[in-house]
């Protein structure tokens, strides 16, 4: 079994055809996925669709594009309805500098509001970091002085520091359909020195199909292709790869269930 631990079914582009989507996970061997938040105050649309599909989850958060719109959203709020036994997860919450779409102090502001929440729950954080590694590494030593929370580097696509920052912090990383594009070598020399145990992969659907969808739209049944390029960065077999990725999800994202019947 495979998992997918960050698309975003909640997007227009599935709008038209999400059972079909879930379906045809489900027939790529993708038992589980975890539909990412990226507005509270629209929290609601996301939970419909988990409670819609037994095997999916959901998190609930504010992505940094969105935090100066959602500046009012408290740690206290974000812990009241992550207490949904569907919620698995905080975020994805962090910084981004390519797009500044939201002032960076706002953006660092909200960031810590989420950290404290994944404190207060014991979720893991997932965390969206562009362009802003230093920044995102200074916050994260901070942070983790002041108590310890779990998270993950999603869609994992910074430099190598930054990697090892995370993991020195007790963080995971994941990869996304990036790892299998041509010019991605130094993300996937990154890959092959993370920790079998910290690894985790993702589509970040609707968006980065892997290889030989890049250009098209992404869904969850792909995380299989991000996966085995995941096995040929690591020298070991499909079936590896799948098993200790998905052991790993069952691990940080402790809130889900392991399917009835279902192997790592």
């Amino acid at each position: 079994m495979l998992v997918d631990s960050h698309c975003h079914l909640d997007f227009p582009d599935f709008a038209d055809e999400l059972p079909e989507v879930i379906a045809r996970a489900g027939e790529a061997g993708i038992g589980i996925m975890v539909t990412i938040s990226t507005r509270v105050r629209k929290f609601a649309q996301v939970l419909a669709i988990a409670e819609r599909f037994d095997n999916v989850y959901c998190s609930v958060g504010t992505h940094p594009h969105n935090a100066a719109e959602e500046l009012d959203v408290t740690a206290e709020e974000l812990v009241e309805l992550a207490a949904h036994p569907k919620v698995v997860a905080i975020g994805e919450a962090g910084l981004d500098y390519f797009y500044d779409k939201a002032p960076r102090d706002i953006q660092e502001k909200v960031f810590r509001t989420h950290i404290s929440a994944a404190r207060a729950t014991g979720l893991p954080l997932v965390i969206h970091s562009r362009d802003a590694d230093e920044d995102m590494e200074r916050i994260l030593r901070d942070e983790m002085a002041k108590g310890r929370f779990h998270f993950v580097l999603h869609c994992f696509s910074s430099g190598r520091a930054l990697a090892e920052a995370g993991l020195d912090l007790g963080g995971y990383v994941s990869f996304s359909g990036i790892l299998t594009f041509n010019k991605s070598q130094e993300l996937r020399d990154i890959a092959a020195i993370i920790p079998a145990n910290r690894l985790l992969v993702e589509t970040d659907s609707p968006y980065l199909a892997p290889q030989p969808w890049r250009g098209k739209r992404n869904e969850p049944a792909y995380v299989a292709h991000t996966a085995k390029v995941l096995a040929e960065c690591h020298g070991c077999g499909d079936d590896r790869a799948c098993s200790i990725t998905t052991e790993n999800f069952f691990r940080l994202f402790s809130r889900v269930p392991m399917p009835s019947g279902a192997t790592a």
